[in-house]
């Protein structure tokens, strides 16, 4: 039961965020995922996993106990780990969100698509998505009640923990660096590149106006792991090579968030998150 209701507390902390900042994108507008482009964002949680991955090998304690303790009178030992759970659960929201940036992408698009039809349940859809990840917990809760008793062997889960952490500490190092070297050597004057496809939006765009074809736009970024597996896989797709050949693609990169076109291109296109595919239509011309 103890088990239950922490898993529970642990879930309730995971819906919280999700909820919380998927309301505040669909009434803002806020551009989802813009700080994971940031090399400085990168950097930041590779310090903070750095850091989780030492104290997994006992170089320096991380200790919660005060929001479990209120003290040493009768009062003061009220307080229970609920809190430590919740708070817990909120982090892990934070950190896997890339992880389940699709899904909450396209919750957040029909969320903000219902709410500009003045549906006010697109509102609750974020909080939804976070209950349905938070429903797992208190059953893993319940489950580890009945795993063994702490010893010795916990010190090898822990160091294993801990390598996963480094690994993940490697990773975002590598992305933070990819975004510091692109920031450096960007150049978007690019015509094209050797797959056909148009770095620059202006000169896609141009190139579609005078021809008067439809436009691919594909919204993507380094820091983007599902851009990537697109790039390396479905983009190379023959069938789908054939299906876009009409089109004029342009894949616009989005890492630069300081960069006025980018931020015109976000705001004018409501790009919500990336990977964002648009399809443009030409106008057909006026009589006469």
């Amino acid at each position: 039961r103890r088990g239950f209701l922490l898993g529970g507390t642990y879930g309730l902390g995971m819906a919280l965020v999700y909820g919380i900042l998927g309301l505040l994108v669909v009434l803002t507008g806020s551009k989802f995922g813009s700080l994971n482009a940031s090399p400085w964002f990168n950097f930041g949680i590779i310090l903070v996993f750095v850091a989780l991955g030492c104290a997994m090998f006992d170089l320096f304690a991380v200790d919660f106990s005060k929001f479990q303790r209120g003290g040493t009178g009768d009062r003061g030992a009220a307080k229970s780990p609920f809190v430590t759970a919740l708070l817990f659960g909120g982090m892990a929201a934070l950190l896997a969100g890339a992880c389940v940036a699709p899904v909450l992408i396209s919750v957040l698009l029909l969320a903000t698509d219902l709410y500009a039809k003045q549906n006010v349940l697109g509102l609750m859809l974020p909080f939804m998505l976070g209950i349905g990840m938070a429903l797992p917990w208190p059953f893993a809760g319940a489950g580890l009640s009945f795993m063994p008793k702490p010893g010795a062997w916990m010190n090898h889960v822990k160091h294993g923990f801990g390598i996963l952490i480094f690994l993940f500490a490697g990773y975002y190092g590598k992305l933070g660096v990819q975004l510091v070297l692109h920031s450096a050597n960007a150049n978007r004057t690019a015509e094209a590149d050797s797959s056909g496809w148009e770095t620059s939006l202006r000169a896609g765009l141009q190139r579609a106006v005078s021809r008067q074809e439809a436009v691919f736009l594909d919204f993507w970024a380094l820091s983007c792991k599902s851009c990537m597996k697109m790039k390396k896989t479905t983009f190379k797709n023959e069938t789908v090579q054939k299906r876009l050949a009409p089109y004029v693609r342009i894949a616009f990169q989005t890492d630069d968030a300081q960069d006025p076109v980018v931020r015109w291109a976000l705001e004018r296109y409501e790009v919500l998150g990336l990977p964002t595919y648009v399809v443009l239509s030409p106008k057909p011309a006026p009589d006469g």
